[in-house]
């Protein structure tokens, strides 16, 4: 399974066709500006964020360039103008195509969705969460099934666990370019069976269990530097297949020593989903 996988997100109506093409252009203009002055962001800090020039999201502003429908998309995730409806038509079945295509898996069920930000006033505007640094594989050999039973119900686990099944996770950044605290990915064939540290996480509903990694000087470690928007890692962090050569897959943010100064806040989201192979 490829780690690397570079994806463009399909278009999605946000505006509604009324008035002529100029007006519709204006308005649409007025409410970029307005929804980038409640963000206290200036034309340069958004259009660096977003990889536009200042001069495209001016002419945005001021009705004098038809934006794309993907740049209306992206500045929308900018200022945090999100509809849960569409993300689940969406980018969740986006993720479940992109799953399928390089895994095999026949079905995949999308659950759950994490945004990680790099900047604590940001992240607790949000309640978002910050990049971990710490070496970990985020389901261990109980509490996977037991989060498919949560997930699907006693009924739909049980008829799931009589096949293979497996969790993947697709991790991108949602801003700009990354800078600094990015993810690295230890192939898993280089991990030995040892070195497996249980950790609970208690929440208010259920407890959690991931697996921290402790160090070996056998671990391959990997990353892609300066990742971009319209590109992603997919990995596994757990699968039922007792043939393949990788069940989990350790990772973690970490200190890169390439990162410029007064680099942007690393923000990124990471969607898990539950694979199947009928």
């Amino acid at each position: 399974m490829s780690n690397n996988v570079k994806f463009l997100r399909k278009d999605a109506t946000f505006v509604p066709e009324v008035r002529s093409p100029t007006v519709r252009r204006r308005e649409l203009g007025a409410l970029l500006r307005r929804l980038r002055t409640e963000k206290r962001l200036t034309v340069e800090q958004a259009a660096d964020r977003l990889l536009f020039s200042m001069s495209k999201l001016s002419r945005m502003e001021t009705g004098h360039g038809a934006p794309s429908r993907r740049d209306i998309r992206d500045l929308c995730a900018l200022y945090d103008v999100t509809d849960e409806a569409e993300r689940k038509r969406v980018y969740d079945r986006e993720v479940a195509e992109l799953i399928k295509k390089h895994s095999g898996a026949s079905e995949v069920l999308v659950f759950d969705h994490t945004v990680r930000i790099g900047d604590e006033q940001a992240m607790k505007a949000i309640n978002a969460r910050p990049p971990v640094k710490g070496v970990h594989n985020d389901y261990t050999e109980s509490s996977a099934p037991r989060r498919l039973r949560e997930i699907a119900g006693d009924a739909e686990a049980e008829r799931r666990f009589k096949k293979r099944w497996a969790i993947i996770q697709v991790w991108r950044p949602i801003r700009g370019t990354v800078m600094i605290d990015p993810l690295g990915i230890c192939d898993g064939r280089s991990i030995p069976r040892t070195g497996f540290i249980l950790v609970q996480r208690r929440y208010k509903d259920r407890t959690g269990e991931v697996y921290h990694i402790a160090y070996n000087p056998a671990h391959e470690w990997f990353y892609f530097p300066e990742m971009k928007r319209h590109e992603a890692m997919v990995f596994k962090v757990f699968d039922t297949d007792p043939n393949v050569a990788t069940k989990f897959t350790a990772h973690s943010a970490f200190d890169d020593p390439n990162t410029p100064p007064n680099a942007p806040p690393r923000e990124s989201i990471e969607t898990r989903t539950f694979a199947f192979w009928d």
